[in-house]
């Protein structure tokens, strides 16, 4: 089975298969390529953290819910035009764009501002149930990330599922990612029924990037202390 190694390029992370004979693979080796293209960098986490600072600064200066959305509006534009004068992929900022927009639309609404911060504790709640749903059907959902890295995906998308040690330890990842989501329901929903704006922009920041640095590193400990072989999949049926 061929393999991918990972080739930085202007902050994006691309793939070229590598030269004929190259060593084999463990299961965990394999997954550690195709994880880090699906991460958008330190960058791409600030970008997503840097409206939700403004919204909770300006709502704490002048307590207005327009005011604070209209801040956080006035960012991703910004990022977003920064983003194309420097003539780089815009992807992580539209991404900032869709949810300040959402974010936005229950805050105004409503008229309250914790109601910006529920939008992003239901897709929380909606991707840890999932998560969990695809570890007990045994389609991981770490494994579509997988196999998203896979340039053979478009002729076979589920070959990854047919061999049992990348299934197996895909499973053990997206319990990971699980146990990030069910954090961050507990800790930010019980904020938003007491109406702690400030706080809340203090949870979703660090539940950000640097509670998905975490869940990374566990990863990274799982994939590291594992040696499980990486078999070619069988044909299908």
């Amino acid at each position: 089975m061929r393999s991918n190694r990972s080739v930085a390029a202007n902050e994006e992370i691309v793939t070229e298969p590598p030269p004929a004979g190259a060593s084999a693979h463990t299961v965990e080796s394999l997954i550690r390529e195709r994880l880090s293209a699906a991460l958008g960098g330190a960058r791409g986490s600030f970008e997503a953290a840097l409206p939700t600072v403004a919204f909770v600064v300006a709502w704490t200066w002048r307590h207005d819910v327009k005011t604070a959305v209209t801040a956080s509006g006035v960012i991703v534009l910004v990022l977003l035009m920064v983003r194309l004068a420097t003539r780089q992929t815009p992807r992580y900022v539209l991404s900032a764009i869709f949810a300040t927009a959402v974010a936005a639309f229950f805050a105004l609404r409503s008229g309250r501002p914790e109601a910006a911060f529920l939008p992003g504790i239901l897709t929380s709640a909606a991707y840890g149930a999932g998560a969990l749903l695809s570890v007990v059907v045994r389609w991981p959902l770490v494994g579509f990330i997988v196999a998203a890295g896979d340039p053979q995906m478009a002729q076979d998308p589920t070959a990854w599922r047919r061999d049992r040690g990348l299934v197996t330890v895909c499973q053990r990842l997206t319990m990971v990612l699980v146990a990030l989501y069910a954090v961050r329901v507990v800790v930010m929903y019980p904020l938003y029924l007491a109406g702690q704006v400030t706080l809340l922009g203090i949870a979703k920041i660090a539940l950000g990037w640097p509670a998905y640095l975490c869940a990374v590193a566990v990863m990274g400990m799982l994939l590291v202390r594992g040696k499980t072989p990486l078999t070619a999949p069988e044909a299908p049926q």
